[in-house]
């Protein structure tokens, strides 16, 4: 009996961002309900709350980072340093977590806290990795080596990808790489072709095309047990704090007549296009429900930098709050449409609530989840310009056009979709099942 309790303690490894916390946390959870015990280690940067987690056992890792390495937008160079920051005393703690329990049933780190893996292998661990991008993105680094190879995409398209613009993706990546860059992305690729576990926030009908591809490209199996948020819908892990006023404002608005804007956790504007927004959302002449984070524009505090005259012009038909409790946001009656930075979290919550998007999206997989959402599932529309009348326009044609009306149908179709893969027989609850059943395994 002790040897088995042993072998069913897990070991999650964090990357300290929102976009990354919230779904670890997730996937924490829903191993915790298959009968894990958990232990989370997670950089001192952006360190969650243990007491909203009583569950788990929470060890922080001295990482010597700053927040301004990060808000110099440099993300390379922040994956780098935290990846060698961290990697002795991730050691030191795992080392101290074997000699607590006896055994670990695997380390789960999430893909860009890359040196667990190698950690892993050093103590003779099984290493599982969490995807928090989609799983097509993987399309590209298997390949790196080649990226500047012109047949590069020849190796992946087929005419069911044609439509994502991969070559638009792809240009991204390879523009100007810096030393961090490539050094970044050879040891992610490594450790993605060591581990014994792919584990991505996704479903297998939105990607199915690439990951058939993916899963010839790399040796361990890949485990799609998304929408996360929908198997672990309680969980607390928000970096911010959440403004619950804005859902008593929804609920005194019609239904599917609000806008809701948010650019997530991360994304930047300046002071020009943060009007351009505002006269474009005030002339759109539609409710809406804006998330304006301080620091978003600059090093403003809040909202002062909008323009003069704005807050008269759009009185109560607009909502202002520096963050929200999003998933429930999304999934209220009122919200008819989501204007957004289209990070992957933020994609599959709109999908699975049915919510038409407007898309702006600013950098890293952003670009290819818009292609996806515009040109593949064909529930938004993708702004180019940060420019009042383009604003306006774009928002009417989610919001009341016909075909924003056709993209909401379809929205909803997946929303049916991503229903079914959460039942019984479905796909998550298949690769959940296989998941669990991978770790018991090679823990024995």
């Amino acid at each position: 009996m002790e040897k088995q309790q042993k072998s069913r303690h897990l070991v999650l490894v964090m990357l300290p961002l929102q976009g990354h916390i919230t779904p670890m946390l997730q996937l924490a959870t829903i191993l915790h309900s298959k009968g894990f015990s958990i232990t989370i280690l997670h950089p001192e940067f952006n360190s969650p709350n243990p007491s909203d987690h009583p569950e788990f056992t929470f060890v922080s890792i001295p990482d010597k980072l700053t927040k301004s390495q990060l808000s110099d937008n440099d993300v390379a160079g922040f994956m780098q340093s935290l990846n060698k920051n961290c990697a002795a005393p991730l050691q030191q703690c795992l080392n101290k977590v074997l000699a607590s329990y006896g055994h670990i049933a695997a380390i789960i780190y999430d893909t860009l806290m890359f040196c667990a893996q190698a950690i892993a292998d050093h103590l003779r661990l099984p290493g599982m990795t969490l995807r928090t991008s989609s799983a097509t993105t993987l399309l590209f680094y298997t390949v790196f080596p080649e990226l500047d190879e012109k047949d590069f995409i020849s190796k992946i398209e087929s005419p069911e990808l044609e439509a994502l613009q991969l070559q638009r993706f792809r240009s991204l990546l390879s523009h100007n790489p810096t030393e961090a860059m490539v050094e970044v992305r050879a040891a992610f690729t490594n450790a993605v072709m060591s581990t014994s576990a792919i584990i991505v926030n996704s479903m297998e009908f939105l990607e199915q095309e690439a990951l058939s591809k993916v899963k010839k490209l790399v040796p361990a199996p890949i485990f799609t047990i998304g929408p996360l948020h929908k198997l672990a819908p309680t969980v607390c892990c928000s970096l911010f704090t959440e403004d619950d006023k804005c859902i008593s404002w929804l609920n005194n608005q019609a239904p599917e007549s609000v806008i809701y804007v948010s650019f997530g956790s991360m994304a930047g504007i300046d002071k020009q296009e943060l009007i351009e927004a505002a006269w474009g959302l005030a002339n759109s002449e539609l409710p809406f429900l804006w998330v304006v984070r301080p620091g978003m524009v600059g090093s403003s505090e809040w909202i002062e930098l909008l323009p003069n005259g704005f807050r008269e012009s759009v009185g109560q038909r607009a909502c202002i709050v520096q963050w929200t409790p999003q998933k429930q946001v999304l999934a209220h009656a009122a919200v008819g449409g989501f204007w957004s930075h289209c990070g992957w979290n933020s994609s599959v919550e709109s999908i699975c609530e049915g919510v038409p998007m407007l898309c702006k999206p600013f950098f890293g997989d952003q670009v290819l989840n818009t292609s996806y959402i515009c040109n593949v599932w064909k529930i938004g529309l993708e702004l180019h310009e940060l420019e009042r009348g383009n604003v306006e326009r774009r928002i009417k044609r989610v919001m009341v056009d016909m075909e924003g009306k056709e993209m909401r149908k379809r929205a909803m179709e997946l929303k049916k979709d991503a229903v079914v893969c959460l039942m019984k027989e479905g796909s998550t609850s298949c690769c959940l099942n296989d998941l669990t059943n991978q770790i018991s395994l090679s823990s024995v």
